[in-house]
């Protein structure tokens, strides 16, 4: 038997391929399907089942495609209502796989499909469980996401989540491996652990909503306290999920077509398509198409598209590092943006060539904004809430990135105002969005909050 995590840090997701005895499954296998054939193809085994552990809300998964490919059988959990043929696993029902099986468990709460996954090796011993977004490492996942407005709450969820925990997954053996969705830096919890692999036995030690004293009242409240808004973009991942999408070739052949600065500039015009510019943040600040949004590839690239565009309609033409433009569309199509319609030949510097217009961004340096600090200048913080509690400048104005549309009123007209983040990646990217918006006196501190503290300027 052979089990392999795939883990991809951008999204914090966790794929999983399983082998024994020349048969193969793939547990919410991610959009691109090529890294689990070729693993089936070294292994000489065939992928038999796909297993989904729930309608996924923070990307699109290669469930379809991968069994157009290979004819493997796609498996959902009870309730699920898909509009492509499955298998929907009965509670209880049991799959052989070569030399194991796995047992489909209901476990609703985090959505009502949620099933975790039961591997029991050759012997019949009980190995571990693929729990999806029902058990985190350190959380459990969210309860608001498949609340409906008269029909069902978040506080409804998560007491149906409480009984799943403590009836199905509790009382599994304490050396049983888990293998959860997600870790952390995903949207689907609030406070995952670092790691990717622990024992059952030490989340009921570690993981506060395993306590076995806890009261399904109070697992209500903790389970629902301080969650953040989810991201637009979720409800349209869900249903591309549910209902199917476009061939991930096809969104590859488009999305890396070269486009010329003529034909770039009207195809943004024509199209009202987006430029999105995923470069690294001293590429965007030294030369950019002005109006441009910054993104770069080299940070958590995918989410914050998800977050900030939101819209997967949303037309987009690409600035990018010279070969790297498949994997550009391919992180887009991940989280559903399939409509980028190409990028750049030749980058910002065929732009220059061609006599079209450029932008930049001012930013300045920590030991420079430290002496600017004594004019009483308009500062803003655009981390997260945790962040900023945590330690900030005391005449900071918390604007967190992902609300930053809520703060614009906020933002002086004329005078400058300075941005920064922990370390200079989602300020570049405020800056953009502002500057996209005519507001242009906006500075970057280079570094963020990082470069701050080590410039030894007061903070509380």
């Amino acid at each position: 038997m052979k089990v392999e995590q795939i883990y991809t840090g951008c999204l914090s997701q966790g794929a999983y391929y399983i082998e024994s005895n020349g048969e193969a499954v793939i547990i919410d296998p991610l959009r691109e399907t090529k890294p689990y054939l070729d693993r089936s193809k070294n292994d000489g085994a065939t992928i038999k089942y796909i297993f989904e552990t729930h309608f996924h809300a923070d990307f699109v998964s290669g469930h379809i495609t991968l069994s157009q490919q290979t004819g493997a059988a796609i498996v959902y959990g009870p309730t699920a209502k898909p509009s492509f043929e499955t298998i929907i696993a009965s509670d209880g029902q049991v799959f052989k796989i070569g030399n194991v099986t796995i047992t489909a468990l209901h476990t609703p709460g985090h959505t009502m499909e949620s099933t975790t996954y039961l591997l029991k090796d050759e012997h019949g011993k009980d190995y571990a469980i693929f729990s999806g977004d029902t058990l985190f490492l350190g959380d459990v996942g969210r309860p608001d996401l498949a609340q409906k407005a008269n029909e069902i709450t978040q506080e409804d969820l998560a007491g149906i989540l409480f009984d799943s925990l403590r009836n199905k997954i509790m009382p599994l053996p304490d050396d049983i491996i888990v293998y959860p969705a997600h870790g952390a830096g995903s949207a689907c919890g609030k406070n995952m652990m670092k790691e990717t692999v622990d024992t059952l036995g030490n989340q009921k030690k570690m993981n506060y909503a395993l306590r076995p004293d806890m009261t399904r009242e109070e697992f209500i409240k903790e389970v629902t306290d301080g969650l953040a808004p989810p991201p637009l973009y979720f409800p349209m991942n869900v249903k591309m999920n549910r209902e199917g999408y476009a061939s991930f070739d096809e969104v590859i052949s488009e999305g890396t077509k070269p486009l010329n600065p003529d034909d770039f500039e009207r195809l943004t015009n024509e199209t009202d398509a987006i430029v999105l510019d995923v470069r690294s943040q001293i590429e965007f600040i030294e030369s950019h198409i002005p109006r441009s949004i910054f993104i770069g590839l080299d940070g958590g690239f995918a989410p914050w598209v998800g977050a900030l565009i939101a819209d997967v309609e949303q037309k987009i033409v690409l600035v990018v590092s010279p070969g790297r433009e498949e994997e550009a569309v391919t992180r887009l199509s991940r989280v559903g943006f399939d409509k980028t319609l190409g990028y750049l030949s030749g980058g910002i510097a065929a732009w220059k060539e061609a006599g079209k217009e450029v932008d930049s961004l001012e930013s300045i340096t920590a030991e420079t904004f430290k002496s600017e600090l004594e004019k009483n200048i308009p500062v803003f913080d655009v981390r997260n809430e945790g962040e900023f509690i945590g330690a900030h400048l005391p005449q900071a104005i918390h604007a967190p990135l992902v609300f930053l549309n809520d703060y614009i009123k906020e933002i002086p007209s004329k005078e400058k105002f300075y941005v920064y983040c922990a370390g200079g990646y989602r300020s570049v990217i405020a800056a953009s969005i502002l500057k996209s918006r005519g507001i242009h006196n906006v500075v970057d501190v280079a570094g963020g909050f990082a470069a701050i503290k080590n410039a030894e300027i007061y903070i509380e």
